[in-house]
Order: C-alpha cells, then structure tokens, then sequence
C-alpha cells in the first residue's frame, strides 16, 4: 500500500470492511514504515510484529479494525510484553496480561504490533530519555517530540500508524501533539476508568487516550475506551451522544475566551503570539465570540498547589514499583531528574500532601467557573516552538536547569490535569522554521463534545491533513 500514510484508522478500517486490503496487509504496510524511519526517529522501542502477523485474521470487528496501533511503554500492560517506563531499572519486568485498558483498545480491532519511547516514568516534557535515547521530530530530526509520549507522536507524524497511545499527566499527550502536528486530547478525568490497573494515577491527574492525525479518529476511539466500568467507585462523565455523531454536528456559535497568560508571568514566543491571535481571528470569521480573558485564578499559586502532594504520590508510586521488583534501584538505573523526583517526594508528608489536595480542590473549582460564562477557553499549547534536541535533556542538564527551562515551554497543559476538565491541542500553526506550534482547546468538566465538535470544524476550514514532514510515509 503506497499509499497507507495517507488514511486515518477509520479510514483504513473502512478499506478493511470493504475487502479492498487485509489487516495483515496493513501490518506489512505499517512494518515497512518502521524499517524506513524508524532508524532516524527512534520511535518504536518494542516491536511484536510476528504476533501481530498471526492476529491479523482473527480481530475484533471493532470500528478501528485492522489500523495499526503502538502503546505507550508506559501504565499499560500488554501481555507477555516488556513494560519498561522507559527506566533501566525496569528494563526487565514483562507483564502476564492485558490490563482493562489494552482489552478496551483491543476490542476496537487495532492491530498492535509494539511500544514507543518515552521519557523515564513519563516524567519529563521531552523524550530523551537514558534507556532507549532521543527520539527525533519528523518535522526536524534536530529538535524534540515533547513528552512523556514522544515516541507515539513521532510514529504518528511520520505514517508509520495512524493512532499511538499516550498518556497525559500534565500535557503528556497534548505537549508532543503539538510538537509533531498532531491532534491530542486529554478526556476528563476518570472518562476512560482506570480499571483495576490504576493505582497511580495522581487522583485523577492522569488520563490515557491516542494521538491521532484526524479528529475523527480520536472520536472514535474515546467512544470505544470512555464507557462505564462494572463496580468503578468513580461516576463516569455522562454524554450526550457518541463523539463521532459529534464530529458531524456543527458547534453553533460559541463565546470562547482566549489567553496567552502563562504561570510565570513571562510573555510567550513572539511566533506563538501571533498564531494564538490569528486562530482567535479564524473563530471569528467561523461566527464564534472571541474575546481576550484570562483563567481567573492565580496560575502561579495553582502551580504550587500541587507540588508536595504530586511529589508524594510519586514517591508512593515507586515504593510499591520497588516492593515489586523486590530491591532497591541502583545508582545509575534512574536519571538524576527522577532521583531528584524521588528523594523530594519522599520528604513531603502527609499533612503536606492533603493540605495541596484541599487546596487543590478549591482552586480548580475556581478556575472551571470561567465555563459559567465561556464555552471554550483559548490558549497556545506550549509558550515556544519546539527547542533542539539537549536544551530540556533530563539526561545532559541538572534537575534544576531542567526544571527552570521547563518552565519557558510548558506552563499552559497542566492546568486542565488539575481540574480534570477535557482539553485538546490541534495543529493549527507551524513556525518560521517550519515546526509545528499547537492550539490548546479546553472546556468546561465532562464537555469534550464541544471540543470534538469545534475541532471537527477547524479541521475542515483550515485543514492540516496535507500538511507532511520531511520524515514521512
């Protein structure tokens, strides 16, 4: 299939229905993609592509059948499938099951065939990570593919499948969309239950989802993954309808707010600034309210909202990591940022860690009461283009440095983790340089039809799909 980049998971899966391709036929197709670009971008990090081979004929005949998908090497359990989190000292830990997650995205009727790099424990913004080195941008193989899911935004942006696997913690699947060019959206919390498996999940900070080229392919999937659990002590986010009728209904005229405040009072990317008005003019030219409105809540007092409780749910994470591998890590399994991580996070206490909750908890109601009067709040993905390869390494530079220069790039994502409210980014800009910059999309608690439904429409007026990197099918 010379032409297999070029279609959408549905899309594929409807040349499946069809009889006019075979989903081992796609497997082949996707397996050549890895040959070709994969030694450049070092994306794929686990490849399982006999068993995908001898699957093929016999997937569920889920709306997604036959499109192949990669997993994040992260949270998710594939059976008999390493599981590293992109950590030497997990390099050797195989998991015996799917977890409810991997049922879920099974019964879609992708065909899985490996994992992708990733940043240590998904915990930097750039996936350059010690175990398994850099993974390159398609778009330039000098600059980053953001993080933690750095490797499913690469095989994306390049063809080699049309949906990956991420997950998001503060930005973890919106940071490397909007580096790669590609569509990322964050459920609400708890919209896809964690299932059994979830243990660590930061109250609800963490989501799970797909990167994804279209729209639509992102509807389809959240509606296969985002229903009830039997027995989930969590309620799940009712919805209206499915997401892809969504898709295909108009938004109506929205009132959206729009800002490029950051948490650290310093303006953002003169570049970026310009693509955050001209997609507040687009909106305006589609019939929608545009008018410039900050969050309404002190982001650098949100921020540190959270830091002794996300430290000790860190530290409470790697305790029970450890209690299973049944020894301590030694000195050069972990990057100096997650030592840093770790020894922090065991210094909070309780008290500490419950006091950011409540905290927490108040300002993030006070910053979803700008959905009382907004429909959709407006702001850049990341506050710079994507930087070079070493700037944010957590390998080269020092926790400090690292935590500092984070700051210049990753102040707007976190903010919808810590509500729990849904948030997309969509590739709506790219740079001087011809690097992708995202547009962040962010609604009120429950609300991703509104998002699906102005995506959908952004995507038909101001269309990104023939839009391709130098690295590509």
């Amino acid at each position: 299939m010379d032409n297999y980049s070029s279609y959408d998971g549905v899309g594929l899966a409807e040349l499946v229905r069809k009889g006019e391709v075979s989903p081992a036929e796609l497997v082949d197709a996707s397996v050549a993609r890895i040959e070709r670009h994969n030694p450049t971008l070092n994306a794929v990090v686990y490849q399982a592509l006999d068993e995908a081979r001898a699957t093929a004929a016999d997937l569920p005949d889920g709306p997604l059948k036959g499109a192949p998908f990669l997993v994040k090497d992260l949270l998710i359990q594939v059976a008999g499938w390493p599981r590293t989190s992109g950590s030497r000292f997990c390099k050797d830990v195989v998991d015996a099951e799917d977890s409810g997650l991997m049922r879920r995205y099974r019964s879609s009727g992708v065909s899985t065939i490996g994992k992708t790099n990733l940043s240590e424990f998904g915990i930097a913004g750039t996936t350059e990570g010690q175990l398994y080195g850099p993974c390159r941008n398609p778009w330039n193989t000098e600059h980053i593919v953001g993080g933690s899911s750095g490797g499913a935004a690469a095989a994306v942006a390049a063809g080699i499948v049309p949906m990956a696997h991420g997950g998001d913690g503060r930005g973890s699947i919106r940071i490397p969309a909007s580096c790669c060019g590609l569509v990322g959206m964050k459920p609400t919390r708890d919209r896809s239950p964690h299932l059994p498996d979830g243990y660590d999940f930061a109250q609800g900070f963490v989501v799970e989802h797909v990167i994804t080229r279209t729209v639509r392919d992102s509807a389809v999937m959240l509606d296969v993954t985002g229903v009830p659990e039997p027995g989930s002590p969590y309620a799940i986010p009712a919805k209206q309808r499915p997401y892809a009728e969504e898709i295909l209904r108009s938004p109506g005229r929205l009132k959206i707010a729009f800002s490029s405040e950051t948490a650290n009072g310093r303006p953002c990317h003169a570049e970026v600034r310009a693509a955050l008005e001209a997609t507040a003019t687009l909106l305006e030219q589609l019939g929608h309210e545009v008018v410039p409105h900050g969050l309404g809540v002190d982001q650098r007092e949100l921020w540190g909202s959270q830091g002794a409780f996300s430290g000790a749910n860190f530290a409470a994470g790697m305790r029970k990591m450890i209690e299973g591998m049944g020894r301590e890590p030694e000195g050069d399994e972990f990057e100096p940022l997650t030592w840093a991580s770790w020894k922090g996070g065991q210094r909070q206490t309780g008290m500490d860690a419950m006091a950011d909750m409540q905290k927490l908890r108040m300002m993030g109601r006070q910053a979803l009461q700008l959905y009382e009067t907004f429909d959709v709040f407006l702001t850049p993905t990341l506050a710079a283009p994507p930087p070079p390869i070493g700037y944010l390494s957590p390998v080269l530079n020092t926790p400090r440095d690292v935590g500092r220069r984070n700051g210049e790039f990753f102040g707007y994502p976190g903010v919808a983790n810590m509500t729990g409210a849904p948030s997309i980014s969509l590739p709506l800009a790219w740079s001087s340089a011809g690097l992708p910059m995202g547009m962040m999309f962010s609604a009120g608690y429950a609300n991703e039809a509104v998002l699906f439904r102005l995506a959908a429409q952004l995507e038909k007026e101001a269309p990104w799909k023939d839009r391709r990197p130098g690295v590509w099918g």
